[in-house]
C-alpha cells in the first residue's frame, strides 16, 4: 500500500511510496494547508447539511464524513482540463471543481433534476452525480472514448491533453457496469482513472463478503495498472493520483486506483449503522482520522495556532452559510416531480398531477 504519513501524522513512506515522493516534495506550504483547509471546510459542511436534513430541510444526505482526504487529494490531483465524474458522496471534489454547496443541496432537496451544468467552464468539468450505482463509470469511459477519437489526448502536451477520472465505491464495484467499463477502457486505451473508495460497507455489507481479493486486483484483472493507496493520507492520495492521471494522458491507458478509507457516518441519512457496525470498529477507525491526521503533520512541519484558527473560523462560516441559504430556498414545488417525465404532455401524468393536486385540496386548513 502507498502511504506517506502515519496515523498520528508521521511522514514515514512505505516502500511502495518511494515512487511518489518527488511529487510530494513539490508541493508547497500552501499547497499542504491548502488540503487541511479543503478538508475540514468540506466536513463542516457535511455535518451542516445532515442536520439540515434531519430538520427536514433535505429529502437524503449521503455524507462524506472519514473520506476527505481520499476526495481531496485526488481532486486537488487534477488537471483544470480533466474531466470529473462523481458517484454522490464527492461533496468536496465538486467544490474544488468550483460547483456551488448549495447546488448539491438543491439537489438532495428535490429542486433539481441535475444540480449543475456540467458544461458550464465555471464548474471545472464537473459532471452530475449519479445516485445509480456504478453507471457513471460506463458515462466516464464513453467520454474518454471520445477524447481519443476526437484527439483531445495522448499527444505528449501535459498542459492540454485531457484525462477522465470517475469515482465509485467499494459496493459499485461489484456491479456489471464497471466491468464493462474496465473493458472497452482498456479495449480502447482510453484516457482514464478509476478512483474506487473502498469504505468497507456497501451498506450494510461489508467488503469482505465482496470480494475474496483486495479490490485492487479488479483492474488488474483487465490489464489495468493498479495501485492501492491509503485513502485516509491526503498526501498519497494526491501523488498516486497526479501521477495516474498523467500518464493516462501521456496516452499509456486507463490506470485504476483503491483508496482503502472508512465510511465514520451512515450510508446515507435513511440507514442505522448500528445495526451492522460495532463501536470498536467505528472507535479504530476513528483513530486514523484523515483531519487528525494531516492536522498532526502539519503541527509537525510548524504551522501555526493562528492557521488552524482561521481554518477553523472559515469552516464554521461556510456551514452557516450553507444553513442560511439552504433555509432561504423555500418549498419545493410539487409540479416539478412531473416535469420532463415525457418530452410530450402525457395523459397518465396529467391525471397523477391532478390526483395530486385533488387530494392536498382535500385536507382541511391546519390539519396537514
Amino acid at each position: 500500500m502507498v502511504r506517506i504519513l502515519t496515523a498520528d501524522g508521521t511522514f514515514a513512506p512505505t516502500a511502495a511510496a518511494e515512487p511518489y515522493l518527488d511529487l510530494v516534495g513539490r508541493l508547497a506550504d500552501a499547497d499542504l494547508e491548502q488540503f487541511y483547509r479543503d478538508m475540514v471546510v468540506v466536513r463542516a459542511f457535511d455535518t451542516q447539511a445532515t442536520n439540515l436534513q434531519r430538520q427536514g430541510q433535505l429529502a437524503l444526505w449521503p455524507p462524506s464524513r472519514g473520506q476527505e482526504a481520499a476526495q481531496v487529494g485526488s481532486a486537488r490531483a487534477a488537471r483544470a482540463q480533466d474531466h470529473v465524474f462523481p458517484s454522490y458522496r464527492e461533496h468536496v471534489v465538486c467544490t474544488i471543481r468550483g460547483v456551488d454547496p448549495l447546488d448539491i443541496i438543491r439537489l438532495m432537496r428535490g429542486m433539481t433534476h441535475g444540480g449543475w451544468d456540467p458544461y458550464d467552464p465555471a464548474r471545472g468539468n464537473t459532471h452530475l452525480y449519479t445516485l445509480v450505482l456504478g453507471s457513471q463509470t460506463l458515462h466516464a469511459t464513453g467520454f474518454g472514448m471520445g477524447l481519443v477519437f476526437d484527439g483531445r489526448t495522448g499527444t505528449g502536451d501535459v498542459d492540454s491533453d485531457e484525462a477522465v477520472i470517475v469515482y465509485y465505491g467499494d459496493g459499485a464495484s461489484s456491479q456489471g457496469d464497471v466491468h464493462e467499463a474496465m473493458v472497452f477502457a482498456a479495449s480502447y486505451q482510453v484516457p482514464q482513472v478509476f478512483f474506487l473508495q473502498n469504505n468497507q460497507w456497501a451498506i450494510s455489507v461489508p467488503v469482505a463478503t465482496q470480494a475474496r481479493v483486495p479490490l485492487v486486483h479488479r483492474g488488474a484483472g483487465y490489464g489495468i495498472p493498479s495501485i492501492r493507496v491509503d485513502g485516509n493520507d491526503v498526501l498519497a492520495s494526491y501523488a498516486v493520483t497526479r501521477r495516474a492521471l498523467d500518464e493516462a494522458r501521456s496516452g499509456a491507458g486507463p490506470r485504476a486506483i483503491e483508496a482503502v478509507t472508512y465510511r465514520m457516518g451512515a450510508h446515507t441519512t435513511s440507514d442505522d449503522p448500528t445495526k451492522y457496525r460495532t463501536g470498536d470498529e467505528e472507535a479504530s477507525w476513528a483513530q486514523r482520522d484523515p483531519i487528525a491526521r494531516m492536522r498532526a503533520y502539519l503541527r509537525g512541519r510548524g504551522a501555526s495556532d493562528a492557521f488552524f484558527d482561521e481554518v477553523d473560523a472559515e469552516a464554521a462560516a461556510g456551514a452557516a452559510s450553507i444553513r442560511e441559504r439552504t433555509t432561504a430556498l423555500g418549498a419545493v414545488p410539487t409540479s416539478t416531480m412531473f416535469d420532463h417525465v415525457y418530452s410530450e404532455p402525457h395523459p397518465l401524468v396529467e391525471r397523477q398531477q391532478q390526483w395530486l393536486a385533488d387530494y392536498e385540496a382535500s385536507f382541511q386548513e391546519g390539519t396537514r
